[in-house]
């Protein structure tokens, strides 16, 4: 990944308990599952030394890429956060103009987002659309389902 990933410090921590995790725990049973299958003979027929050493290479490139979100993490502060404009940690509130209907989004990164509790990414055509967009503004969105309207009624922290 390139670029700077921006997180809240809590996913930050959450980021560096799964890669304790990740090697500690998981990365040590992946081997034990290898050195398991290993001794079950000719490696060359046996199907569960295959699926060990897949599954270790899978783990190897969790590994890698947490590594790499965490070498270009850096931390927002949400007390430091711009009201003024719709920025990434900002919650917006808009109106959908073709069903009317009010949502509040909260804009994160792509580690954070998570809809069911109403939190966007920021590369999403939601959060991109709505990306420096003031109060009273019409932000329009060319999503899946067709051109979406919304207008920005309200920005907080």
């Amino acid at each position: 990944m390139s670029g700077i990933l921006y997180v809240t410090k809590e996913t930050l921590e959450q980021m560096k308990a799964e890669l304790i995790q990740l090697k500690t725990v998981e990365r040590p049973a992946a081997s034990r599952a290898i050195a398991e299958a290993r001794e079950k003979g000719d490696l060359k027929e046996n199907a569960e030394y295959d699926a060990a050493k897949e599954a270790q290479g899978i783990l190897e490139a969790k590994l890698k890429t947490l590594e790499n979100d965490l070498a270009a993490a850096r931390i927002l502060d949400e007390s430091n956060v711009d009201t003024s404009k719709v920025s990434i940690l900002t919650k917006v509130t808009v109106t959908n103009l073709n069903t009317k209907k009010k949502l509040t989004y909260q804009i994160v990164s792509e580690k954070e987002a998570d809809l069911k509790v109403s939190k966007i990414s920021i590369t999403s055509p939601i959060g991109k659309g709505l990306l420096g967009k003031v109060i009273g503004d019409v932000a329009e969105v060319q999503a899946p389902a067709g051109l979406l309207k919304f207008k920005v009624e309200n920005i907080t922290t």
